[in-house]
């Protein structure tokens, strides 16, 4: 059972890393509903998962499953059917705040990296439909890539509470940026932020991709800067925030333990 577990666990991460072409795109909901639920409700063991929370039940429960990808990336799926960011069930009253239930489970990064890290090396991201090869909404948690970093560093006094275009691009692409203060993002949801303060886009979700990256406010208080970038194919983006991450965690390797 463990060598079928194992097996499952590669074989589910290759086809999320996979291209869209290529892949299922319900695998990775067959994966978790079929085998790391009801393990976790039978025996007590999320495997092949890292973790199964049911607490709140199963429409409001996640799983954390490792990536194959890197050795810090890991996916915050919902046990509840949702396709991904342009699902209208994100944006209903009692929907959990799935960016807020993974960024309290970036402990699983830390540990792979082999020690705690800054707010501001760690992300959050979610593709458009475009940029994603599974229909089941997964949330990567991971570093943020050194440039990203540092231009995020050298843009902050810019960067306000309401949705603004970023006076230089991030991986070549154009993004829009706002702050949130707060340790967590408890009371504030990425999804609604982007779907309700930001004019026009409500209506035009699965053009979009989301990204939340710690970091340190003025005066030195905690919060996140959101990312949002729109589908542009003329330009080569297909809204694919993941590409501000960095699965290979040099911060982790470059930072003081």
């Amino acid at each position: 059972m463990r060598r079928l577990l194992l097996a499952a666990a590669i074989g589910i991460a290759l086809l999320v890393a996979a291209p869209a072409a290529r892949a299922d795109p319900d695998t990775l909901w067959r994966f978790v509903s079929g085998l790391c639920v009801p393990n976790e409700q039978q025996h007590g063991n999320p495997a092949p998962c890292a973790l199964v929370d049911l607490h709140a039940g199963l429409d409001a429960g996640y799983v954390i499953l490792k990536d194959i990808r890197g050795a810090t990336q890991y996916l915050l799926i919902p046990t509840a059917r949702i396709t991904g960011i342009e699902d209208p069930l994100l944006l209903r009253s009692g929907t959990p705040n799935y960016f807020a239930a993974a960024w309290r489970e970036r402990s699983y990064t830390e540990k792979a990296a082999g020690h705690g890290l800054p707010r501001d090396v760690l992300s959050l991201a979610v593709n458009s439909p475009f940029g994603r090869s599974q229909n089941q909404l997964h949330i990567h948690i991971d570093c943020i890539r050194p440039d990203v970093r540092a231009t995020l560093h050298r843009q902050l006094a810019a960067i306000g509470n309401r949705w603004t275009p970023l006076a230089v691009p991030l991986a070549r692409h154009r993004y829009w940026a706002m702050r949130v203060a707060g340790a967590e993002l408890d009371g504030a949801d990425p999804f609604r932020l982007l779907a309700e303060m930001k004019p026009g886009t409500a209506a035009a979700m699965p053009q979009h991709t989301l990204v939340a990256v710690g970091a340190e406010l003025p005066g030195g208080r905690p919060g996140f800067i959101l990312l949002d970038s729109q589908l542009d194919l003329v330009r080569g983006n297909h809204a694919s925030g993941e590409e501000l991450q960095d699965h290979a965690c040099t911060l982790a390797r470059q930072l003081p333990r």
